[in-house]
């Protein structure tokens, strides 16, 4: 059965605790979580559980203009959900067995991402020119016009840049790489949930491209992760981008499971 909630406090005392089963496969959950409860806007926020004999095997939420959000859950919790949600679903993300099934339901979406989750293994920092470091004020203007084009590139919608990056400097997630003291790449990192935290996004505008800056500051804001906020450090890639899977395996990151983002409208 499917329970649905508009109040933050009253999903994370029910669902959390299972959230917190699988922290790594519920890494966007529990970040969003903790984002909500740091202050972060959501109009028109919606939380919702499924349960089976009293016990929560799954959880979803929508925080508007994102996607449905999918845990981990049983595949057959999925076909209730549609039916409760209905003509809310105009893109959702998650397991690929998850959206799968989806779109099994509901027919082909107009446009599907294919994901897979990274975890970090054993991190090898690469030899690449240049250093990492934390971003700051004056790299405001700059990271506000990465988070757009990055945005840009992937087609996914990130909200209101200038406030993202604004919250996400204050809370010391985004990270530069700078080569000749100017930056030349952007990472960020979700503060801990569960004891994991998550890298992204990773950009480097074109111009700067195919030198090792995005390894060099996923690597090091990795590295920063470990040290400082978590157990574990998590990432996304772009399945259709080899490059960067490439990449990122070459530094230590290992495949969990496979996820995807499907669009409807």
């Amino acid at each position: 059965m499917w329970t649905f909630t508009s109040d933050v406090e009253e999903y994370a005392a029910v669902a959390e605790p299972f959230l917190l089963g699988d922290p790594v496969g519920n890494t966007v959950p529990l970040t969003v979580l903790a984002n909500l409860r740091a202050g972060m806007p959501a109009e028109d926020a919606r939380f919702g559980w499924w349960t089976v004999d009293g016990e929560v095997r799954g959880a979803a939420f929508r925080t508007p203009p994102f996607p449905i959000g999918l845990a981990v859950m049983p595949v057959e919790a999925v076909a209730p959900l549609v039916e409760a949600l209905d003509r809310e679903i105009t893109a959702l993300v998650g397991r690929a067995e998850l959206t799968d099934e989806v779109c099994r339901l509901l027919g082909p979406p107009k446009r599907v991402i294919s994901e897979r989750l990274y975890r970090l293994g054993t991190l090898r920092v690469p030899d690449v020119p240049g250093r990492g470091r934390p971003a700051t004020p004056a790299d405001f203007p700059l990271m506000v016009s990465w988070y757009q084009a990055f945005g840009d590139e992937v087609r996914l919608p990130e909200g209101d840049a200038a406030d993202r990056v604004a919250r996400r400097m204050a809370g010391r997630e985004l990270f530069v790489w700078e080569a000749d003291g100017v930056p030349v790449s952007l990472a960020g990192l979700s503060p801990a949930a569960g004891g994991v935290c998550r890298i992204g996004p990773v950009y480097t505008p074109p111009s700067c491209r195919r030198r090792g800056y995005g390894a060099a500051v996923t690597a090091y804001a990795s590295q920063t992760g470990l040290a400082e906020r978590c157990d574990e450090v998590v990432l996304f890639t772009d399945l259709d981008n080899p490059t960067s899977n490439a990449i990122y395996q070459a530094i230590g990151y290992e495949p969990v499971s496979d996820y995807a983002h499907v669009t409807y409208h």
